[in-house]
């Protein structure tokens, strides 16, 4: 992509900034390089993109069926065995406001 003079000054406007003809020049020449170099990672993706529709047979959801993993209650004594302090079978902790 071709970038003009126009298109700098332009940007200049957009950004409310007063450019010399000098920085004008070395915008153009960065901004065209930078454009180019992006121009290059857009070649590279799009020729790594790959036929999703034929990969589909390859990843398969494996799920397990909720459910309680174990019986309620079971750790509950020994998690609270280290508790600083319980109350009850509920862990104390000091107040925040």
């Amino acid at each position: 992509m071709e970038i003009t003079d126009k298109d700098i000054e332009k940007l200049g406007d957009l950004a409310r900034i007063k450019l010399s003809e000098e920085e004008k020049k070395g915008l153009k020449t960065d901004i065209e390089s930078i454009l180019g170099y992006v121009s290059e990672i857009q070649e590279v993706s799009s020729d790594l993109k790959r036929d999703t529709t034929s990969d589909k047979s390859e990843h398969i959801n494996i799920m397990r069926e909720d459910g309680e993993p174990h019986e309620s209650g079971l750790y509950t004594e020994k998690i609270l065995e280290n508790a600083p302090q319980r109350e009850g079978d509920y862990i104390k902790v000091k107040k925040i406001l």
